[in-house]
């Protein structure tokens, strides 16, 4: 969770200083806070028997700026954090949005 909180606070200051665009800023935040009441749905979902929210659909929206969001729910929820194909999916999936991050503040700087 700490990697999730000291990533979106690191974001705005980027962009501050002319290194990343506010709309990846935003993007992260919005795509961040639909993620984490995603997995908060899930969770509630598994408690009471109700209609669960795809796995893939997670693990996407985690792949495309939402994984700092699902780092903290599932922390907090304590959902999702044992299943091991998930786990491993959810990593591989945020090193490549970091990856790509990295790539892109590292062309914007050459």
């Amino acid at each position: 969770m700490p990697l999730a909180m000291v990533f979106l606070a690191v974001l705005p200051v980027l962009a501050l200083l002319g290194r990343l665009e506010w709309v990846a800023v935003w993007l992260y935040l919005a795509l961040s806070l639909l993620c984490f009441a995603l997995y908060w749905r899930d969770k509630r979902a598994a408690q009471r028997g109700g209609p669960r929210t795809p796995e893939a659909r997670l693990l996407w929206l985690g792949a495309l700026c939402g994984w700092p969001g699902g780092l903290i729910a599932r922390r907090l929820f304590r959902h999702k954090t044992v299943k091991q194909p998930f786990r491993l999916l959810f990593w591989c999936g945020t090193a490549a949005n970091l990856a790509l991050l990295g790539g892109w503040l590292y062309l914007r700087a050459v």
